[in-house]
């Protein structure tokens, strides 16, 4: 009887930390993000000069993103389309409760899991879309007004809050607010770009069938000890979202891979086999592989001398983004300008979208504006995500990152390195895989490892 009491009182402090958290997070002051006129802008691979023609015009404030209040010419909405296009994954509440728990939201511990999925999404649109595709109603999108995020707050979390002790949680879809062009399409390509673009979002969909969505990714995390409610750092990350592709059925995804690297070390036979590993006996085409590379970038704060690095990554064609962000508090980096950062903030509550259901809403998977950090407020644990499309592609990457390393080296070791040959050779233990067990007595004890944040600093 004093365990049931016991276990009732958990449960109603899980709903309130919960309904607390839904508030927490929906609370978001709206700010400008600056940009100089002065120097590029990088956002994965691509660079954009911002100039201005008329001193006497404004930027448009819908814009999200003021350059030092000049109208700017050549690329800006360029650059907006281009970032808007990336697939944003954000806190959501009200979704179906997470097996072995009460949790409908991942407000305040889900933000690394979200994070890792914005990276994988972003490589995921690289393999199916290509770098150059952006979403056609990318500029339809118009910035919630401040005042009605706020005001609609106190309402939200009585809302929220009622319903969990109610236990009765509706299942809303927000109506789509943009204008124009939805659903016409140029052309059968661009038709077809749509369709993939609506498939890889589903497959993030916060649902226990979704391939990538949180609920599938946190039944991978218990088989390293992790459990929905718990902070994932970014290396645990990337070992489940390499077990959430390498499990995937769907036809669309045996085309794809990943490659985690071991102690900062990328072993390149070890890639090359994965990539020639195909479960169709007469597919003998090479898979694409997205290599994740988990690094420490300094001791207890982030050494200012990585800078000149993470600009190198980001400037790679071959960049999918950086999984960091500030301490206990991820972000998903994916371009800079000067010293500053450029990021997309997963910090933000919003509510479920069934996608499972026929034109779903598309505008609240996509980030308006972007953010700016300064370097110096990095965490220094982070995942530095790379994609390529073949084996040729991975060969020519892995030089390339390598001139970078050495470029951008200002100690005697590189910060993460590719080496030709497998792990074996290097009296590494060769890892086994199994349906009833999906992590080895090896990656879990690296995993546990890495859960506490302890790297190898060379």
């Amino acid at each position: 009887m004093e365990a049931t009491g016991t276990d009732e009182v958990d449960k109603l402090k899980t709903k309130f930390i919960s309904a607390w958290n839904n508030m927490k997070y929906s609370w978001v002051l709206k700010t400008k993000t600056y940009f100089s006129r002065n120097s590029p802008v990088l956002l994965l691979g691509k660079c954009y000069h911002f100039k201005y023609e008329d001193e006497n015009e404004l930027l448009p404030v819908s814009s999200g993103c003021t350059i030092e209040d000049h109208v700017i010419a050549g690329s800006v909405e360029e650059f907006r389309k281009d970032f808007i296009s990336r697939i944003w994954l954000t806190y959501r509440e009200e979704f179906p409760p997470i097996e072995g728990s009460a949790l409908t939201t991942d407000c305040g511990w889900g933000c690394t899991l979200r994070t890792g999925q914005m990276l994988l999404a972003q490589g995921l649109i690289l393999h199916f879309l290509g770098r150059a595709w952006t979403w056609p109603d990318a500029l339809n999108i118009e910035n919630s007004d401040s005042e009605s995020w706020t005001s609609n707050t106190v309402k939200k979390f009585t809302a929220s809050f009622e319903a969990s002790l109610s236990a009765e949680r509706e299942l809303k879809t927000p109506t789509i607010s943009l204008k124009g062009t939805i659903g016409r399409y140029s052309d059968d390509r661009e038709m077809q770009n749509e369709i993939y673009h609506r498939k890889i979002i589903s497959w993030f969909g916060d649902s226990p069938l979704a391939l990538f969505g949180l609920h599938q990714l946190i039944e991978y995390g218990k088989k390293s000890g992790k459990k929905a409610g718990d902070w994932y750092g970014p290396a645990v990350v990337a070992h489940i979202l390499r077990k959430a592709v390498e499990e995937a059925r769907h036809p669309d995804l045996q085309g794809i891979t990943i490659y985690v690297a071991q102690d900062c070390t990328v072993y390149s036979s070890d890639v090359i086999d994965k990539q020639c590993t195909s479960m169709a006996s007469d597919n003998t085409d090479d898979k694409a592989v997205i290599i994740l590379v988990p690094v420490r970038l300094g001791g207890e704060r982030t050494n200012a001398d990585y800078l000149d690095f993470v600009k190198g990554i980001l400037s790679l064609e071959y960049c999918v983004g950086i999984v960091g962000g500030k301490p206990k508090q991820s972000y998903y980096f994916a371009g800079f300008q000067d010293d500053s950062l450029i990021y997309m903030d997963p910090h933000y509550c919003q509510s479920f979208v069934d996608v499972s259901i026929k034109d779903f809403p598309l505008e609240t998977f996509h980030c308006p504006s972007p953010k700016k950090m300064s370097f110096r407020k990095m965490d220094p644990s982070c995942t530095i995500g790379f994609y390529c499309r073949n084996v040729q592609d991975f060969k020519r990457a892995s030089e390339e990152i390598t001139k970078m390393l050495k470029i951008s080296s200002k100690e005697k070791y590189p910060l993460f390195t590719f080496v030709n040959g497998h792990s074996r050779d290097y009296d590494f233990t060769s890892t086994t895989t199994n349906e009833e067990d999906l992590f080895s007595e090896d990656e879990k004890k690296r995993l546990k490892r890495f859960s506490t944040e302890e790297f190898v600093l060379l």
